[in-house]
């Protein structure tokens, strides 16, 4: 297996974390340039926001079955066929001007992205020692936060330099220069035995899973988490690109920066779980991120700022604890557990954009306000039922313990 500390571990940990980095810069390049497509086409902020939509939802519906080919045929195949899509995909985009085909290719786009982010992790499980494992994820997962931060902050200085169209070209081009390293240094698997696993096999443990309360609800939790959290900064472009802000797009863009609070809290969960338990976490960084909401109701950009980093904050606590307890509470088939919470996190992620900017368009930022905290009332809400769900399963087996002779 590859050890920490080796050249293989390096080459191969560095592979992984690139092609993640790629996935999300390329998920969310399109993010800051919403108002644009707006503003130069005469379209609603809400037929805007399918830009972003259709991609989220082409990869929240394409990661369970990527998942289950990979069983089939190998994680590497599946991966790199993956990225190997995204520059085809990125230079279509680039040769229309079709606003429906654009959304067309976005979904398709989705669609490419969820086979590296769907395996990824079994690959590592499968190749790594448990040590290299853990120090190996961790660096997966910062690839991701930094590459949807780039992808985001890219977006918006290139649109303003370029056009969108050249910002999608420059992301084709640097995608497939990044895609021939990531072929080049990631090593075919050694350990990956092939399943042949029937599709009705799968989808009764998809079912399965559903029909649990303890984890559904808590892949309802990632879903609206990330429908108030990731749209919030998607209505907040909106709002610093009109009077009386009127920014440029690329100085817009940096608000994403602010998603680097939720890399600290994110870290920080693990040890709140330790001491506090998760359900207590989800109710915490629910109640941050809702204080953080309240926050950008002022009309100085600092304190603007100072709001989304609470919200980043709350919210990426929230979501680590989701997501975590997802994993740890599936008795078996967690990578479909933890396949179908990341399809409900971005669901909900999708659908909390036409939400968030119907709020907007109607009822200015005040509205965006009060639809974002109902939203965290809803959280508080699905917390407070999970919390009961774990208290009657608990007292279940105490009674049944104490019945038994």
């Amino acid at each position: 297996m590859i050890e920490l500390g080796s050249s293989r571990y390096r080459l191969t940990a560095f592979a992984l974390a690139f092609g993640s980095f790629l996935i999300f810069c390329n998920l969310y390049l399109f993010q800051p340039m919403l108002p644009v497509f707006a503003a130069s086409d005469g379209i609603s902020e809400t037929r805007a926001n399918w830009l972003l939509a259709a991609a989220t939802l082409g990869l929240s519906f394409s990661l369970v079955p990527w998942a289950v080919l990979s069983e089939r045929i190998g994680r590497r195949p599946v991966m790199l066929t993956s990225l190997w899509m995204l520059p085809l995909v990125g230079l279509a985009m680039a040769s229309t001007s079709s606003f429906w085909m654009i959304v067309l290719l976005r979904a398709l786009m989705g669609l490419s992205l969820g086979g590296f982010a769907a395996v990824a992790v079994a690959y590592m499980a499968e190749e790594f020692s448990p040590k290299a494992l853990a120090i190996a994820v961790g660096s997966y997962i910062s690839a991701n936060s930094l590459g949807g931060i780039s992808g985001r902050v890219a977006g918006g200085i290139m649109t303003d330099w370029w056009g969108w169209h050249g910002a999608v070209l420059a992301m084709a081009a640097f995608t497939l220069a990044g895609v021939m390293i990531v072929t080049k240094l990631l090593p075919r698997q050694r350990y990956f035995s092939p399943s042949r696993t029937s599709l009705l096999t799968h989808s009764r443990g998809v079912l399965s899973h559903l029909r649990t309360p303890s984890l559904w609800i808590a892949m309802l939790i990632g879903g609206v988490n990330f429908a108030l959290f990731v749209n919030l900064f998607s209505v907040t472009a909106f709002r610093l690109v009109a009077p009386p802000y009127q920014l440029p797009v690329s100085l817009v863009s940096s608000v994403f920066v602010c998603y680097l609070a939720g890399t600290v809290t994110s870290r920080l969960s693990g040890r709140w779980v330790l001491k506090y338990g998760a359900i207590r976490g989800m109710a915490f960084g629910t109640l941050v991120a809702m204080l953080g909401v309240l926050v950008t109701l002022s009309h100085d950009i600092p304190w603007i700022v100072i709001g989304l980093l609470v919200v980043s904050g709350g919210a990426f606590f929230t979501h680590s604890l989701a997501y975590g307890w997802v994993s740890r509470q599936a008795a078996q088939g967690k990578a479909t557990a933890t396949a179908l919470y990341l399809v409900h996190y971005y669901v909900g992620g999708s659908l909390g954009g036409f939400y968030l900017i119907a709020a907007w368009q109607h009822y200015a930022w005040f509205g965006v306000v009060i639809a974002a905290l109902a939203l965290g009332l809803v959280l508080l809400g699905l917390v407070f039922g999970l919390s009961r769900v774990v208290s009657r399963s608990r007292a279940r087996k105490i009674h049944q313990q104490t019945a038994a002779p």
